[in-house]
């Protein structure tokens, strides 16, 4: 006789596994006795039998948990959980824990034991194969399975398996060239292919300077191996996806450093890679702080400067991401940003990315200064005639607003455009909502300008 679970009486449960049984007997029953029945029949019968399966499976499973909570010793529930441990992994304090709680609470940004409040000297967790023994053998006396560890799946999808790789990987990088080079090859399409082997990155605070030590022990640029370099580049750039591993990468002391090196001395493709990493790390505000700090603006505007197609867009990404807060506009101003953007603009490159970026620095008086000299004026009021984008449109008239409110000079040459083409009359009237509102803030300055010239 089959033995009754905890959960069979449960009287929801047993109504909605009684219900699907009913529907699966008409399904088949529809199959068996009907010649021409419906294909849509065995789709139904399918779903049918796939949540029959899943109400088992979760009736089985609350039943075991339920009767290990209650059953099994406290020396082998998790602290955090309050659950039988699985894979039992010992703290830096001695501390025993369930693998899956501790990452979460290491995830969280906690570095301090749990349980003892002290401060972890690390961050490596250890498997506790004494404990995890025992946990074996008290679930096989109770007649319980515990699962094996190389299927075990945390929440990220990592099994042991992956884990050892990801760590024989880490330990490579510390050897010879090729093996180097192998690993650090192998670790990139491992981070690009399966977001599991991101994750693994942020369970160890000696994982990434583990990926930088080949680079971070480089003498002079002149020693660098451009396949290593891009390969580790692109690695921190797969990581920084990862939502989270964005603050631990980026507060990792060597990594702003060396994506700056690789800005400014890699190839192409490293290059670009390193601004992508740099602008999927700005996300965040207090990286685009820190990046800013850190003097990448300079590099970046470098790279702008130069112009190469590959890299226009990961550049022009990443330096709009950082000017967004306000101390990096000066920054960014004082790296050079302004002229590079404006005769990248009037040469036609990538307009659309850096009317963007422009757009943003304009609030800043010295930009306005800087757009003056430049002959910006009449180059975005071409634009406005001539670009049939909206977003193009309103990020110009943008700038010119805010150049009218601050430079009273450059309103005659908005006069005179307005008299031969009525530029900015035509946006008020067919824009986009903002830049119909610019536009007639402009006009009324202009107006009023007049006014008060003919009352003189």
């Amino acid at each position: 006789m089959a033995k009754t679970g905890v959960f069979e009486s449960d009287p929801m449960v047993m109504t909605k596994a009684t219900e699907l049984k009913k529907e699966l007997q008409r399904l088949v029953r529809n199959i068996v006795d009907d010649e021409d029945y419906r294909t849509e029949t065995i789709d139904q019968a399918r779903e049918t039998l796939f949540a029959l399966k899943e109400l088992k499976m979760k009736r089985r499973s609350l039943s075991l948990k339920l009767r290990e909570t209650v059953l099994c010793p406290e020396e082998f529930k998790c602290p955090l959980s309050k659950e039988l441990m699985r894979d039992p992994v010992v703290l830096s304090t001695g501390q025993t824990y369930d693998r899956p709680f501790i990452q979460k609470w290491l995830k969280a940004g906690n570095r301090t034991c749990p349980l003892t409040q002290q401060v972890l000297s690390h961050t490596i967790l250890t498997p506790n194969l004494l404990i995890r023994e025992m946990i074996s053998q008290w679930c096989e006396s109770q007649g319980l399975e515990l699962p094996d560890l190389a299927q075990h799946v945390n929440e990220e999808g990592i099994t042991e398996a992956d884990r050892d790789h990801f760590l024989s990987l880490l330990e490579k990088l510390s050897l010879t060239l090729p093996e180097q080079k192998d690993a650090a090859r192998e670790l990139r399409l491992l981070t690009k292919k399966m977001p599991s082997f991101r994750a693994l990155f942020g369970e160890s605070l000696e994982a990434i300077p583990q990926l930088l030590r080949p680079l971070s022990e480089l003498k002079s640029r002149s020693s660098i191996y451009p396949d290593l370099q891009e390969d580790i580049i692109t690695t921190l750039l797969n990581l920084s996806i990862h939502d989270s591993n964005k603050k631990l990468v980026a507060e990792t002391p060597m990594v702003i450093p060396l994506l700056m090196e690789a800005l400014m001395s890699g190839t192409i493709e490293t290059r670009t890679n390193a601004a992508a990493a740099l602008f999927t790390l700005s996300a965040l505000d207090s990286n685009k702080t820190l990046i800013g700090k850190s003097g990448a603006l300079k590099p970046l505007i470098d790279l702008l400067e130069e112009g190469h197609p590959l890299a226009m867009k990961d550049v022009a990404s990443a330096v709009f991401n950082l000017c967004i807060i306000h101390e990096n506009k000066g920054r960014a101003v004082r790296d050079g940003a302004v002229k590079v953007i404006m005769t990248k603009i009037m040469n036609g490159t990538h307009v659309d990315e850096l009317l963007a970026i422009l757009a943003v620095l304009a609030s800043h008086q010295k930009v306005v200064d800087e757009l003056g000299d430049l002959g910006a004026v009449p180059c975005l009021l071409r634009i406005i005639r001539e670009n049939t984008c909206d977003r193009n449109k309103e990020n110009c008239i943008a700038i010119l607003h805010t150049i009218c409110l601050n430079d009273r000079t450059k309103r005659r040459a908005m006069r005179e455009e307005e008299s031969a083409y009525g530029t900015i009359s035509k946006l008020a009237r067919n824009g986009t909502s903002r830049a119909k509102r610019k536009a007639n803030g402009i006009l009324e300055r202009l107006n009023r300008a007049v006014n008060l010239t003919h009352t003189a």
